[in-house]
């Protein structure tokens, strides 16, 4: 089997969850490419979409909470949506390139190139098995005016949410986010903490804004501080070039800074607490794995309701206010039955195996067209 997965750099879970999926294809014999649909037009235009997301989200949250509410709004509305209009123009750019390629399945982890093969399939053009993979704990705006032969979603909870938005229920599939094998493989604190380096009895914590390095990172890290005498922090800035150089001049101890690593799953296996934004690739992530977890800062819109999602089912501590909420969330984390519980509802509330059981239904799917 040939399949593609199509994904853009507007955040890292997107990318995280595509990723996924090609590990577990590969494992399995098939051939798979790797695509951001922008650049078949230009590296230039990939950049541009990638940028003007993230430059929002870091800079000015609330203005990507305003977008994410405009976006509720107008899904009401029975016409197609501006994000429609910018993306179908790719469409022929696309097609030519499957005239070129054919694949048997295109997998999509992100809303943008399920817009492009919309438009084809409107336009009478040849398309190959679709499966978009919803990549937050909610139905976010404009999934509705796709037309893919499957919707992978997070959870059995989250069904209604998609059926009231206009989704086809034969074409719902609740298998969970995928996440990479590194992230299934259970808790091995001590090798972890080998593997890094990292002193086998102290109190670590894990500190990241995603891919993007979003939230008020700074003053997280600086609670954690004054807080915990005897703590570590570990903290991830991802591509947030600005942040790591003021957390790297303004803490010189007892504070790791890392932007962008492989090793992440390393991290989240050696250190006792994960603090995080509540993207949904790094919340699954975390839940798989089985990370006692604090959620903070989200960024407005999605994110929020990905918070919502986990902290009503025990599954993170969410905090609003790092300064006043940050270091009794942690310290009630150290408790060994609310963690266990924590971790419990974790394993209780999610699906575990995404990753293969999604390439299960590509495999049925494609073989059933054969």
């Amino acid at each position: 089997m040939d399949a593609l997965i199509l994904s853009c750099g507007t955040g890292g879970g997107h990318n995280a969850a595509g990723r996924a999926v090609e590990c577990e294809l590969l494992s399995r014999g098939h051939n798979v490419t790797f695509l951001d649909p922008y650049t078949l037009r230009s590296r230039k235009t990939s950049s541009a979409v990638s940028s003007a997301y993230i430059s929002l989200a870091q800079r000015a949250p609330w203005a990507f909470g305003a977008v994410y509410k405009l976006g509720n709004a107008y899904r009401r509305l029975p016409v197609r949506s501006p994000v429609y209009h910018l993306n179908r123009g790719m469409a022929p750019v696309l097609a030519r390139y499957l005239d070129e390629h054919p694949c048997d399945a295109i997998v999509m982890p992100h809303l943008f190139p399920a817009e492009i093969v919309t438009h084809m399939k409107r336009r009478g053009m040849k398309v190959p098995a679709t499966f978009f993979v919803a990549t937050d704990y909610a139905c976010i705006p404009f999934t509705e005016e796709t037309d893919c032969d499957w919707y992978i979603t997070p959870s059995p909870a989250l069904t209604e949410d998609f059926l009231s938005r206009g989704l086809p229920p034969e074409k719902l599939a609740p298998l969970g986010i995928p996440v990479r094998p590194a992230f299934m493989s259970g808790r091995d604190r001590d090798g972890a903490r080998a593997r890094l380096g990292l002193d086998r009895d102290k109190l670590y914590i894990l500190v990241a804004g995603g891919s993007i390095g979003a939230g008020s990172l700074d003053e997280t890290v600086g609670t954690l501080l004054e807080n915990f005498a005897g703590a570590h922090a570990v903290v991830i800035c991802g591509n947030n070039k600005a942040l790591y150089d003021r957390l790297r001049r303004k803490y010189t101890s007892r504070c790791t800074v890392l932007d962008n690593t492989p090793l992440f799953a390393d991290y989240m296996h050696a250190c006792d607490i994960f603090i995080s934004k509540p993207g949904g690739l790094s919340s699954t992530e975390a839940a798989v794995l089985g990370t006692a977890l604090i959620h903070v800062t989200p960024i407005p819109g999605c994110e929020t309701l990905n918070m919502d999602f986990f902290s009503k089912r025990g599954m993170c501590i969410p905090v609003t206010s790092p300064r006043k909420q940050l270091a009794d969330a942690c310290d009630r984390l150290l408790s060994e039955p609310v963690r266990e519980r924590m971790l419990a509802k974790q394993r209780s509330s999610l699906p575990q195996n995404a990753a293969p059981n999604i390439c299960d239904l590509i495999e049925d799917t494609v073989g059933a067209r054969a």
